[in-house]
């Protein structure tokens, strides 16, 4: 979950004039890069073979 703290410190970073949909999907990619580096951390990943595996299922 991305933290107050977090979002103010990226609001800090981006420009002045952008949209809110801009905004949104800032805040939706920030959120997912959290997650991704939580989920690395705490042994939640794939070896490659098995995400080639998972991956084959939906590119038929």
């Amino acid at each position: 979950m991305i933290t107050k703290t977090q979002i103010i410190n990226s609001l800090d970073k981006l420009p002045d004039n952008l949209t809110i949909d801009q905004l949104v999907d800032h805040l939706i990619f920030v959120e997912k890069v959290e997650k991704g580096l939580d989920d690395s951390i705490n042994g939640r990943v794939s070896s490659k073979e098995e995400a080639k595996e998972k991956l084959s299922k939906w590119l038929k």
